[in-house]
């Protein structure tokens, strides 16, 4: 079956079509500002005025964000073709705590994770053995140190505070997994889970062609950019509000380094934003011109990630309050912390 797959000539076609892709699309993305500027200067605005500012930083981010999300998700979706849930199962199972949570958090940035697939993985961790600490660091790294946020901010901001972003979301997760793994609270996960038979993982070569792996690519960029865009447009236009109407000495005064309440301010504000990480650079690319802290800002985006309402709804399904308490205490001081040690230090 795969051999014929392979010799049918439409995906080699469409595998070939998305490599040649490329060049058009590094040409496309260095052209964005005469092509901005052409377009925005058919409309009846000013880049003096506070609407025509906004307007300009929308029609010039869409784009530009569309254009490197595209890229990051089809990278990222090969990438993943070399990893699975059960690959990843196999390699956490039996593994001691420390060790394991850094393995976790790891794992956590390039295996596939979404909010919905929360519950199943979580159940299928501990029925191969994963201590329960280890399973939340590799449940808080997956969305935290997301790949579109570490792509996006690579491309937009530059490779120091991409790394920064890193290091700190690995650092988070392996910590609160550890902690939440000392205090031993395997009581709070529901009953149903525990009684669970216990299965053995085991690691299957899935030996895909790299045209396969392509198409994994080109699967995830109509799958995930497909979901996504809409609130793409959304943080875009979040972003260009602030960008061209909010002055720089208020934002500078509410979210600076100087005001020792704006790191809890901020993850306040996060907490219950329902974004994703393509939607919410935007508006973080808007309050760092705008004067905002870059601790205070990394802790705002680290808590809309890690700590959204709705991924908390939905690990309610294999965890008592008391352990959905515990969990985002423990993540929200990590996330605290890592705002206010980098608006002291930078």
């Amino acid at each position: 079956m795969q051999s014929e797959r392979l010799s049918s000539p439409l995906p080699l076609a469409r595998a070939w079509l998305w490599l040649a892709a490329v060049p058009l699309w590094w040409l496309v993305y260095l052209q964005l500002t005469p092509l901005s500027d052409a377009l925005f200067a058919l409309l009846p605005l000013s880049r003096a005025d506070a609407l025509g500012e906004a307007v300009y930083f929308f029609i010039f981010e869409v784009p530009k964000v569309l254009l490197l999300l595209t890229a990051v998700v089809f990278v990222m979706g090969v990438v993943r073709s070399y990893f699975s849930a059960e690959h990843t199962r196999a390699l956490l199972a039996g593994r001691a705590e420390g060790v394991g949570n850094v393995l976790a958090a790891l794992l956590g940035v390039v295996t596939p994770f979404c909010s919905c697939s929360a519950v199943p993985l979580f159940i299928g961790f501990l029925s191969a053995g994963v201590p329960l600490g280890v399973t939340l660091s590799f449940l808080i790294a997956a969305p935290m140190v997301n790949e579109i946020a570490l792509g996006l901010l690579f491309a937009m901001f530059g490779w120091k505070i991409a790394a920064l972003y890193l290091g700190l979301g690995l650092a988070v997760a392996m910590l609160a997994g550890w902690i939440i793994g000392r205090l031993k609270l395997e009581g709070w996960v529901e009953d149903w889970v525990l009684a669970r038979p216990k299965t053995a993982a085991s690691v299957s070569d899935a030996g895909l062609h790299w045209r396969e792996r392509i198409d994994a690519g080109q699967d995830a960029v109509v799958d995930i950019v497909g979901k996504v865009w809409p609130y793409v447009l959304l943080g875009i236009a979040a972003g260009a509000g602030i960008h061209g109407y909010v002055p720089a000495d208020f934002m500078a005064g509410l979210m600076g380094r100087e005001a020792w309440w704006s790191v809890p301010l901020a993850v306040l504000f996060g907490v219950p934003m329902y974004s994703n990480a393509a939607g919410i650079i935007p508006v973080v690319e808007a309050l760092l011109s705008k004067g905002a802290a870059l601790g205070t800002v990394l802790a705002f985006m680290m808590s809309v990630i890690a700590l959204s309402f709705p991924e908390m709804v939905i690990l309610r399904k294999v965890l008592k309050p008391q352990l959905i308490a515990t969990f985002i205490a423990v993540v929200a001081a990590g996330i605290l912390l890592v705002g206010y040690v980098f608006n002291l230090v930078l």
